[in-house]
């Protein structure tokens, strides 16, 4: 091991280790959700005790968030199949009639499968200009590839017509090259080794690709390469340029185009952070975002939100919980600090 300075180099596997945030490790521990599979699952008690909350005197709030929010999306779907045939009713519609405002938006968005929830957010957004970049990015660059393709194939079957068809209808230039890209889902895998070669080859690219005309050589480095060669450029690029990655793209792309690469930078350097700082900005406006919280924090509960709720902490000096009860009022409140789950000392 060679020594510098009195100090030991590290060696590549511990610099290769220093690049795998603990998003990356999700997948293999499965410890990093606030929301995991309830242990002591009774499908037709809780079946039994929703029906009881929306047909007594007063709908009970607190047992339909207690029920929903400690139970996984597959066991909310067995219990809403449970809840159909025992009251041939369907639960989703029973609970919408008993709720209104944000509960009922946090409602339907657990009892809905994965894919629904992310397509009729992405729909949305597209047909939305002013949230389409931001959303379009955050879904189409953070679900895994079965879940994105699973997405795209609800998208088309519930609003028939393709998402990559209302992605170029409503989007131009850079913005629908990066997103077209990303919805093919064609990123590289992570194999284990590091291409020095071809990661030099991205920044002299990147270097070279000055004016309209070549800014599309962005794309393909943007969205086929993967995170941790990603990052390597980015840590390369610096090095030769002096300035950050980010910092090139704030100086030659502008409007959405900008927006799209910078939030697809932080996605690929920390997932986490990505998602601890859209949920930051969100508790920041002078009204709570709901509907970004709503949809970061229930398609994160059961993957990464103890790395998002760390990450949050570590940068903002203040837990998310905390900034959850400080900011959000009404009935909502208990929903969203349940899936956030507990502070952070």
């Amino acid at each position: 091991m060679s020594v510098t300075g009195g100090k030991m180099a590290p060696s590549l596997t511990q610099e290769i280790l220093s690049h795998l945030g603990l998003a990356s490790k999700t997948a293999a521990w499965g410890t990093l959700g606030t929301l995991r599979t309830f242990l002591n699952f009774s499908v037709d008690k809780d079946a039994q005790r929703l029906l009881r909350a929306i047909t007594g005197q007063g709908v009970d709030r607190s047992a339909i968030v207690d029920v929903l929010t400690n139970r996984s999306r597959e066991q909310r779907q067995l219990i809403s199949r449970n809840f159909q045939e025992r009251t041939q009713q369907d639960l989703m519609k029973s609970l919408q009639a008993a709720l209104s405002g944000n509960l009922e938006r946090i409602v339907m968005a657990l009892l809905q499968p994965t894919a629904q929830f992310d397509a009729q957010e992405l729909r949305t957004a597209l047909k939305a200009s002013d949230s389409a970049v931001d959303v379009a990015i955050e879904i189409l660059a953070t679900r895994t590839p079965p879940q994105l393709q699973e997405c795209l194939a609800v998208y088309k079957h519930n609003f028939q017509v393709e998402a990559v068809d209302d992605i170029t209808s409503e989007t131009s230039g850079i913005l629908q090259d990066l997103l077209l890209a990303l919805a093919k889902g064609g990123r590289d895998s992570y194999c284990g080794i590091i291409d020095y070669n071809l990661a030099e080859q991205d920044v002299q690219a990147l270097q070279r690709a000055e004016g309209p005309s070549r800014e599309e050589t962005w794309v393909p480095v943007f969205t086929q390469r993967n995170p941790e060669h990603l990052i390597r450029v980015f840590d390369q690029y610096q090095q030769s340029t002096g300035q950050e990655l980010e910092e090139a793209v704030q100086n030659r792309f502008h409007g959405d185009a900008q927006v799209a690469l910078l939030g697809l930078a932080s996605v690929i350097k920390n997932t986490p952070l990505y998602f601890a700082d859209k949920l930051h900005q969100a508790l920041q406006e002078t009204e709570p975002n709901y509907q970004v919280l709503i949809r970061i924090l229930i398609s994160r509960c059961e993957t990464d939100l103890l790395s998002i709720r760390a990450e949050f902490k570590k940068k903002f000096g203040k837990s998310l919980y905390s900034s959850l009860q400080d900011a959000v009022k009404g009935d909502c409140q208990s929903a969203l600090l349940a899936l956030c789950r507990a502070e952070d000392m």
